[in-house]
């Protein structure tokens, strides 16, 4: 049976006017379309500095030194093709829900690789789980986007979730900072918050794309519970109703600020996003409020 695509055709019709923004200045390879504020060659003139023993005489203004008698180097805006790298969370954890929270990530994984490959962004999608498992790289445009699908397509979910190890594992995989999008649904049973400042700390902008199902945020139980953790297999006897509900909500929201807290402070992104958001609603909607494509 043919599996179903990731993505129509109508909705990328629609993606190819928007592009992957980030705000930090970072060097890179020329030929992106953000601007950068770190000076070098480029189209769009930024401003002159004084000659240097070693400068290339090629930049020098020399309609500057018939006037003046002295050596400027004109310098321009440099465009830098910045690494855009996507960490899928891929653990046993994504698959529960109603609507699996695995397919939905892949799809939402799927819309940004489209965006930035249009825009000629240097795309790597990232799976992880308790480890990182092998990636993707790609770039060059629109005619690259079909084999990233397929390896889309072909990720299975496994394992359960480690922060500490994956964040250790990327900065020894991927030493040059760039903007880190991170779609997952975040849960963990060691603390999530401080691997991920780590990765902020090391100089990667953070784009967190929080995905949850209804039932990880306003579960629907009742009564005397036999729980199973998805990733661990532990098992948990609970008993619920109206007002243990209530806290465990109370819960999952603070627990989700401590997430955006972690990606505002260090001038990354947080969006939110529950599956049961349509994923054309969810680019066209909070994530381009939050900047993080326009």
């Amino acid at each position: 049976m043919k599996p179903t695509p990731l993505i129509d055709t109508v909705f990328l019709e629609k993606l190819e006017r928007l592009a992957i923004q980030w705000q930090k200045s970072f060097p890179g390879l020329v030929g992106g379309h953000n601007i950068s504020h770190f000076a070098g060659p480029g189209q769009e003139f930024l401003d002159h500095r004084q000659f240097h023993h070693g400068d290339d005489l090629r930049a020098v203004n020399w309609r500057a030194y018939l006037r003046l008698e002295k050596l400027f180097l004109k310098m321009f805006q440099v465009e830098p093709r910045i690494p855009v790298r996507l960490l899928l969370d891929c653990s046993n954890s994504m698959v529960t829900g109603h609507v699996s929270k695995f397919d939905y990530a892949r799809r939402l994984a799927a819309a940004l690789c489209y965006v930035g490959l249009v825009r000629l962004d240097t795309i790597c999608i990232q799976p992880f789980g308790a480890d990182l498992g092998d990636s993707f790289i790609s770039g060059g445009g629109r005619h690259r986007f079909i084999p990233a699908v397929n390896f889309l397509q072909n990720l299975k979910p496994s394992g359960r979730t480690n922060y500490f190890q994956i964040a250790r594992q990327f900065i020894s995989r991927y030493p040059q900072r760039g903007l880190l999008i991170i779609i997952s649904d975040f849960l963990d049973d060691t603390d999530c918050e401080r691997p991920l400042q780590f990765l902020a700390d090391f100089g990667h902008e953070l784009m967190l794309l929080h995905v949850w199902s209804e039932e990880d945020r306003e579960p629907l139980w009742e009564g005397q519970l036999d729980l199973t953790d998805a990733e661990t297999g532990a098992t948990l006897e609970i008993g619920f109703d109206a007002a243990t509900r209530r806290n465990y909500t109370a819960a999952f929201d603070e627990y989700a600020r401590g997430i955006q807290r972690i990606g505002l402070r260090n001038s990354g992104r947080y969006v939110g996003i529950s599956t049961s958001t349509a994923i054309e609603e969810a680019v066209f909607g909070p994530l381009a409020r939050s900047g993080g494509i326009q």
